[in-house]
């Protein structure tokens, strides 16, 4: 008798959750579409994904690869990833780590001239080092018909010496500076350039094929490179780089760390879930590269190696990071706790991109 009465309430149960799944899948796929579309009306150019379980539910590309000569833009155009990079370059680190070629407590100095002491790579790792900006000193003194690369910012460091903005360990700051002397150490410790090592040790094995670190030169030749535009003063937009005196990825075009690695929304989710599949590195490093920094006072500092990092009470933890290049605003963003993935690509610094995150984020958050 018991088990006549319940079948009736379970065959409506479940019924009722497969009419519930797929309203809910409807419901916040057009939450998106609505808000990509509204993006694309205000002018907005670039690429949107968003994924589940390392599948797409998501993917749409609006706007221009090159406003000049007016080629729309495709999903799978390749794009400056700038300060998204700094996750790869703390990833190269950790695999160092791990290969025992160096430690996280290792002071920078035991493998770099500089002038710069007691900072260790955790706090390089971590923004918490209290370093000056390169870029401020190279924007100065450098002459910008050149092109830098890591060794002239370490020249340009030694001879001109800023000061120390914090003592290491003091607090958060963020530090382009700190990613150059990684990527620094990383070719100290193998012997090996770091773009030729970044290659073999993430973008081939992980099948990121259209991801590199590239000259300007390279990125001449990549036929679905996305420029990136900024407005002039008629409000066309036109190529970033004709901007040249403002545009430091052209006169520090050769640094490596802080930025410079160009890719696709596709790649950045081979990328996203290679993280979770534990070929790169321990589940134990990658916790610790997801944890908070502990400062010298006791205090939490929410960035992690090459993460920021934060908790949500409906998704749990989330790891991101963002990008600003000339011309280009990037955007990763992990529920790590559900395997859900937001990526945002966008080539004309536009403003509409704040409300499509936003509406992004709630519908990734309602699946």
């Amino acid at each position: 008798m018991y088990l006549k009465c319940i079948k009736p309430f379970l065959f409506l149960f479940f019924y009722g959750i497969f009419l519930i799944a797929p309203y809910t899948l409807f419901a916040q796929s057009s939450r998106a579409d609505k808000a990509f579309a509204e993006a694309e009306s205000k002018g907005f150019s670039g690429v949107l994904l968003l994924a589940i379980d390392g599948q797409v539910v998501i993917e749409k590309a609006t706007g221009f690869r090159s406003y000049e000569h007016q080629i729309p833009l495709l999903t799978r155009d390749v794009f400056e990833m700038a300060s998204v990079s700094k996750q790869f370059t703390a990833m190269m680190v950790m695999k160092c780590a791990e290969k025992g070629l160096l430690d996280y407590e290792d002071p920078a100095d035991q493998y770099l001239d500089i002038p710069y002491t007691g900072i260790s790579i955790r706090q390089l790792l971590t923004h918490t080092n209290g370093l000056p900006d390169y870029q401020e000193v190279m924007d100065k003194h450098w002459d910008k018909s050149k092109v830098a690369d890591n060794a002239a910012i370490l020249e340009y460091l030694r001879k001109y010496q800023p000061p120390m903005l914090a003592k290491p360990g003091e607090k958060y700051e963020y530090s382009n500076t700190a990613y150059v002397f990684l990527a620094s150490i990383v070719e100290k410790v193998t012997g090996r350039d770091f773009i030729e090592l970044s290659r073999e040790w993430i973008f081939n094995p992980l099948g990121m094929k259209n991801t590199d670190i590239r000259t300007l030169e390279e990125k001449a030749k990549v036929s679905n490179f996305a420029a990136g535009h900024l407005q002039d003063e008629e409000g066309k937009y036109i190529n970033a780089n004709r901007f040249h005196a403002s545009d430091y990825t052209v006169w520090l075009g050769n640094r490596k760390g802080p930025g410079r690695i160009s890719s696709t929304a596709q790649d950045l989710l081979l990328w996203d879930q290679a993280l979770y599949a534990g070929n790169l590195v321990s589940k134990e490093t990658l916790e610790m590269a997801f944890s908070p920094q502990v400062l010298n006072d006791g205090s939490l500092s929410q960035y992690g190696f090459g993460w920021d990092l934060s908790q949500d009470a409906d998704v749990g933890k989330i790891v991101s990071h963002t990008g600003d290049n000339p011309g280009y605003k990037t955007l990763i963003v992990r529920f790590i706790d559900q395997n859900k993935t937001l990526i945002l690509l966008n080539n004309n610094a536009h403003e509409a991109k704040g409300q499509l995150i936003f509406e992004a984020m709630e519908a990734l958050k309602g699946w």
